[in-house]
């Protein structure tokens, strides 16, 4: 899983937010490393160095192979926690859309499912 990390001009602290985000992205979405081909980071300021509540943001998508992309966005008041929560929002996301993909994989293997008995002479 590739992870790329941006952020606009009124962000400071850049890298030391990189390696914080890489590794919470890590962390949280380690298990659905082999379907996330790659997941993109875009921290942004909306009132630039004025103070105000919620104005970071944090929009995370995830590139998941042969699926459309799946993105998510979180606003808090410093960019970790914006980070932090939008790493969890994108795995809820990836739960129910892999999980949903998983569950119709199994269904269609079971005996008796609708592709199973597609196959088989009356």
């Amino acid at each position: 899983m590739q992870v790329q990390f941006n952020t606009d001009e009124s962000v400071s602290g850049r890298e030391a937010l990189g390696r914080h985000a890489e590794e919470v992205v890590r962390r949280v979405l380690d298990r659905f490393s082999k379907d996330v081909t790659r997941v993109e980071i875009h921290l942004s300021d909306s009132n630039g160095q004025k103070a105000s509540e919620n104005d970071k943001r944090c929009l995370m998508e995830a590139r998941v192979a042969g699926r459309q992309p799946i993105a998510v966005t979180e606003q808090a008041n410093t960019l970790h926690q914006a980070i932090d929560g939008a790493a969890q929002k994108l795995k809820r996301s990836l739960d129910s859309t892999l999980g949903k993909l998983g569950d119709h994989a199994r269904k269609a293997s079971l005996p008796g499912s609708a592709d199973d008995a597609q196959g088989e002479p009356s």
